[in-house]
């Protein structure tokens, strides 16, 4: 079906009893403009036809967007004055889109919150309308990070869900261990996403979390590198894939949504668990010579798919310098930077010849160490090469896309650089190149010839009641149930339960924003009253139920100890307690000698945020005495449970689910079936003393029971699980 809009100078042309959209407005039918050619034959036509200036546009990728401005990180106005005091409807675009669009040729936009699923289409339409508009009339590839999820990934989109159905984070997808359950979200949210006017996701995180320090530990689908591998290519295939009259060709369609897959080679080594978001945090390290098997979950998995699309269509490296792994140029630079990372093993060893988009904001110059803003993440190239050199060095390392840059200047100047060095013979072909791979993936899902979603069915189907009940039945396949002690689970309804609040001191959120103190129930009581009777006093209840979440700790680098003499480097500490890095190693792997070249913490003392968490659990046990308290843990990292797990008669464990969910289970409504995707350490000797690179290589902590909390482990109501998921995933280590 075509599309477009009156305003925007486009019209119908017919060919041979056939429509075509005239994007160039020329009368002419192009062979871009042709439906009945291959994207390849498309995108080489319209590439040729693009200035430098429109090829570099392409290659960028907008900062977070939010619907209306107003929401967003960003300053935004319309018609020069503030969202308020302009009048202007929720999906008005902005000054600033407006000029990204027009000025700077900018075609891929990040978006973040939405005010709702109406919204968003409205604005989408706004959008598609504007750039439709423009010169040879390229459609807008609008995209988003995870915005399926609760808990983990809630800050790389301002918290918006978008109205749309909820489901458990990736953890949690992979604590079923079916990928069938992945495949689903993945077809769920492609149709959503589409619905929103969404045609990519910056999704899924492959990386295997081989260290549980690590930040992003909770959006991957766990240390495994066959599971992450079987659950990424599930994951795609649900995204990409188009059936029946969705398809246009090889899978791709109107349902389809581009899949881009992160972090080549894997992020999940940061020395000390550190991330590589902030200076503290640039080098990954492989002290267990195991670099290859973290490309597993990339060359088995999402470059390996099942589905006819066959592989993701896009990739994203991580911010990481994988210290000393670039076994050809012996450089250490960040991965996007590095021709070997890109150039010898993704273009070459594994033959993707997808899209490579750096992931945000690499090229701006570095800020100081512990912040995110202002500046870049520049590593390896801090202070070698000015801000167009680094676009420069990245073009020929083959990327195609530059994360989170909103201007187009730097990029022409990148090739008037390699215009003296190579002649522009050779940079133009370049462009081409990369220009190539990003259309291909327009043109695939049909958006030049129908970039605009019907707003009413937006308002009818995102969020739907089917959506919404599949992404339920994943939240309770993806709970582990930990222990059980004498079948204290599951409970009767209407039982007496006692809840104690949750109390946080004041902080501060990955991004430096201050966050207020909490005191309050970390359930929906009135949820919880539809299952049980709640009482605030604990000696009435027949049971409590504590909520908790995995220790909150530094990110592994401390100002006040940088400004009191130290290093500034601190432990991560995944206890509770306070914890003295005895068993730390003694010397850093990874150094640069530009500000400390020892990055190792041994001997210092950290404690966590949420220390009261252990508090709670222990002072409930003791109000309750001898009546079961139930423990339900929210784990975006493992936890050492050692300092509470004898005053707990049940532990069950989730990665972001709601409050029914929990209910459900707790009352039988379902039975627990989820298993860990990883392993939970018996205490802070072992996550020191493990290898950053190495899955599976902690000891584990083993229960009052006898369990031990290993990789696959889980219980349902008859006891521990062992079955087919068990049993072949087990095997592979």
């Amino acid at each position: 079906m075509l599309a477009y809009s009156e305003a925007s100078g486009v019209r119908i042309l017919y060919r041979d009893g056939l429509a075509f959209k005239d994007h160039s407005k020329d009368g002419d039918l192009d062979d871009y403009e042709d439906w009945r050619l291959s994207p390849d034959e498309r995108a080489k036509d319209l590439a040729s036809k693009m200035t430098i200036e429109q090829i570099a546009g392409l290659m960028l990728y907008s900062s977070h967007q939010a619907i209306p401005g107003a929401m967003g990180w960003n300053p935004a106005t319309y018609g020069g004055a503030g969202f308020r005091e302009s009048g202007a409807p929720s999906w008005e675009l902005t000054d600033q889109q407006r000029a990204f669009l027009s000025k700077d040729h900018i075609r891929h936009v990040l978006v973040t919150k939405v005010e709702s699923p109406e919204t968003a289409a409205r604005w989408n339409n706004r959008l598609q309308a504007f750039a439709e508009g423009q010169p040879l009339g390229i459609p807008a590839n609008n995209s988003s990070d995870p915005r399926h999820g609760r808990d983990s990934s809630a800050e790389f989109n301002s918290g918006g869900n978008g109205g749309l159905s909820v489901w458990p984070e990736s953890m949690g997808l992979a604590a079923t261990f079916d990928p069938e359950v992945a495949k689903r979200f993945g077809e769920v949210a492609s149709r959503e996403y589409r619905l929103l006017g969404l045609a990519t996701t910056l999704s899924p995180q492959v990386d295997i979390a081989t260290d549980p320090r690590w930040f992003r530990f909770g959006m991957t689908f766990g240390e495994d590198p066959q599971l992450s591998a079987d659950m990424g290519r599930a994951y795609i295939d649900g995204f990409q894939t188009s059936e029946g009259e969705a398809e246009i060709a090889g899978g791709w369609g109107y349902h389809s949504v581009n899949a881009m897959v992160k972090h080549w080679p894997g992020g999940g080594s940061g020395e000390g668990g550190r991330d590589a978001h902030f200076g503290y945090g640039k080098y990954a390290v492989y002290p267990g010579n195991n670099f290859n098997e973290h490309l597993i979950p990339f060359t088995e998995g999402a470059f390996r798919l099942s589905g006819k699309t066959e592989q993701a269509s896009a990739v994203m490296p991580y911010y990481t310098i994988s210290f000393d792994q670039d076994k050809k140029n012996g450089e250490n630079v960040g991965n996007s930077y590095s021709s070997y990372m890109i150039q010898d093993l993704l273009r070459g060893e594994a033959g993707y010849d997808g899209v490579v988009c750096t992931d945000w904001g690499i090229t701006a110059d570095e800020p100081e160490i512990d912040r995110l803003f202002p500046g870049g993440r520049c590593w390896g190239v801090e202070e070698s090469h000015t801000v167009a050199q680094r676009h420069y060095k990245l073009l020929m390392a083959g990327v195609d896309q530059f994360g989170g840059n909103d201007q187009a200047g730097p990029i022409v100047e990148a090739y008037r650089i390699g215009v003296a060095e190579h002649g522009e013979a050779f940079m133009r072909s370049r462009f081409e190149q990369s220009a190539v791979r990003l259309l291909r993936n327009l043109f695939r899902l049909g958006l030049f010839e129908n970039p605009y979603v019907q707003v009413a069915d937006t308002i009818a189907q995102a969020g739907c009641e089917e959506f919404v009940r599949a992404g339920f039945e994943a939240q309770l396949k993806s709970c582990v149930l930990l222990k059980n002690e004498r079948q204290t689970l599951p409970l009767p309804k209407r039982r007496k339960v006692y809840i104690p609040k949750r109390s946080l001191p004041a902080g501060t959120d990955w991004f430096g924003t201050a966050t207020p103190a909490v005191d309050a129930y970390p359930l929906n009581l009135e949820t919880v009253s539809r299952y049980f009777e709640v009482t605030e006093h604990a000696e009435e209840a027949d049971f409590a139920l504590v909520c908790i979440e995995n220790p909150h700790s530094s990110m592994g680098y401390s100002r006040s100890d940088a400004e009191a003499g130290g290093t500034g480097y601190v432990p991560i500490s995944l206890q509770y307690g306070p914890y003295t890095a005895e068993h730390a190693r003694e010397s850093s792997i990874a150094g640069d000698p530009r500000d400390t070249a020892d990055r190792n913490y041994r001997g210092k003392r950290i404690t966590v945020a949420n220390e009261g968490d252990l508090d709670m659990v222990l002072r409930t046990k003791q109000l309750m005495q001898e009546k079961p308290v139930v423990v339900s843990i929210t784990l975006s990292n493992p936890a050492v449970l050692e300092e509470f797990e004898a005053a707990a008669s049940a532990i069950i464990a989730n990665f972001g689910i709601q409050d029914e969910a929990l209910m459900e289970l707790l009352t039988g409504g379902a039975e627990p079936s989820g298993l860990l995707p990883f392993q939970m350490p018996a205490h802070m000797k072992t996550v020191e003393e493990q290898c950053e690179d190495v899955p599976h290589d902690m000891e584990v902590y083993i229960d009052s029971a006898g369990h031990a909390y290993d990789f696959a482990y889980g219980l349902n109501w008859s006891g521990t699980i062992r079955d087919e998921r068990v049993d072949r995933y087990r095997k592979q280590h």
